[in-house]
């Protein structure tokens, strides 16, 4: 403020004197730098709000029909290119407006101030004025009020990123050849970007369902093993000892076409038995040798890769593997069908139409088995895959993340809030969570 004083001080002891054509240019920048500001407070604030929207906000988002809102999804179906374009754009106008300053200063004040001394008050100036309403103001702002901002500026934010996305998708491809060309590892992101790319822009054309498959292969790459298999407390077997009476008996109980024959116990398996092999044989007696039958079974670490495994599922005309944890013990089975889940859905057959692993109440509550992995909880909610990463632990199950999230077996229907999630146990077995209900919620 005490430099100000002394430029307007000096201004009218110098007398300054604007003549008609200097006080039209005055106006004329004077206009050209509030827009540049009101623009600059857009940008930066909607480099906070459009990406700190959580589950709820979205989900609140596509409840609204007003085109504001849609503006607001729209802006989201390219998160990258639009982060790019703002952050370009805010370098832009932030040269312009200290450009447009320091002119409309030159045309305003005559001092005997030197150039230097003029110079570093025309700095210090423009970056209070920067940091307040370039960067504090609108950052708060849209920190405490996200959608109402995004929806506010939605028309300047699609103006923006209109006139940048084109440099932003440039610099963005530039950005992900350079860090393949540089840093000499695994591509996997570049192609990720790649392939949302070309998600997006069968946006038009493309069903749901299609690009939900393609969403499925995108993120297939970073999915294990462990996450798509069987637990082992789910895993149906035949002991080894078995008569072929009873055999036949355990075959029409659990009902699948293959099943892991072991000796005394789950880590011990033997071998894989396919029941179309046994069917000329239904009718034979109790004594009929049916261990001949049995063929080598395959063993994967829960670390492998399903995109790794499904490779060598084709290669070697396997659909079926035994699942061991790192001291060789059995954690579960996956079949091609777990990792074929993965990448284009649920596949139902007739059995699954009346046992399904979870129930949808509506779009924002559903009854989940404890068992269920959390990479099918979240798909099943539509959400990312990656959204309880940070506060699942080592759990894979719905019921270990619960476990996780409550430090202790919670007590049937109290509440466990995990951001815009709440959980509740809704039935328990010898200490095992056996239906959990997960809330999306919706309240401000």
């Amino acid at each position: 403020m005490f430099i100000l004083h002394t430029i307007l001080n000096n201004t009218l002891v110098q007398a300054v004197h604007v003549d008609a054509a200097d006080s039209q240019m005055a106006t004329i920048l004077g206009v050209l730098l509030l827009v540049l500001f009101i623009f600059s407070f857009a940008i930066s604030g909607s480099q906070v709000a459009f990406f700190s929207f959580g589950i709820k906000d979205i989900n609140l988002i596509k409840t609204k029909p007003q085109a504001s809102y849609k503006r607001i999804l729209d802006l989201l179906e390219h998160p990258q290119e639009l982060l790019y374009a703002l952050q370009i754009a805010s370098c832009f106008f932030y040269l312009a407006i200290i450009f447009t300053f320091s002119y409309l200063v030159d045309h305003l004040v005559i001092t005997d101030i030197s150039f230097w001394g003029l110079l570093i008050i025309k700095a210090i100036v423009v970056f209070i004025l920067i940091f307040l309403f370039g960067e504090c103001l609108p950052r708060a702002y849209a920190a405490q009020e996200n959608i109402r901002f995004a929806k506010d500026f939605g028309v300047l934010t699609e103006i923006v990123y209109y006139f940048f996305r084109r440099i932003a998708a440039s610099m963005l491809f530039s950005s992900n050849k350079l860090e393949a060309a540089l840093f000499k590892r695994d591509t996997s992101a570049y192609y990720n970007v790649e392939l949302n790319n070309a998600i997006s822009l069968t946006h038009r054309n493309a069903s749901e369902e299609e690009k939900r498959i393609l969403q499925g292969v995108l993120k297939f790459n970073k999915i294990t093993v462990k996450q798509v298999m069987k637990s082992r407390l789910d895993v149906c077997g035949i002991d080894y000892d078995m008569r072929f009476d009873q055999v036949v008996k355990r075959i029409c109980e659990v009902k699948f076409t293959r099943l892991p024959v072991y000796e005394k116990s789950m880590d011990k398996v033997v071998g894989l038995l396919n029941i179309k092999d046994l069917l000329p044989f239904i009718d034979e007696k109790e004594n009929f040798d049916w261990h001949k039958y049995i063929s080598t079974i395959y063993f994967v670490y829960e670390q492998k890769m399903a995109g790794e495994l499904l490779e060598e599922f084709q290669e070697k005309h396997l659909r079926f593997a035994v699942v061991v944890d790192e001291f060789g013990g059995t954690s579960g089975i996956v079949t091609m069908q777990d990792i074929q889940e993965e990448i284009i859905g649920e596949i139902k057959d007739e059995r699954d139409e009346t046992d399904l692993p979870y129930k949808k109440i509506d779009d924002y509550n559903y009854i989940f088995d404890g068992k269920l992995m959390i990479n099918d909880v979240c798909r099943a909610m539509s959400i990312p895959s990656d959204t309880f990463d940070v506060v699942k632990g080592d759990s894979d199950s719905l019921a270990g993340l619960v476990l996780e999230l409550a430090g202790e077996i919670p007590p049937l229907n109290e509440a466990i809030y995990c951001g815009d999630f709440k959980f509740s146990v809704e039935e328990i077995s010898k200490n095992r969570l056996q239906k959990i209900r997960v809330m999306i919620d919706m309240e401000d």
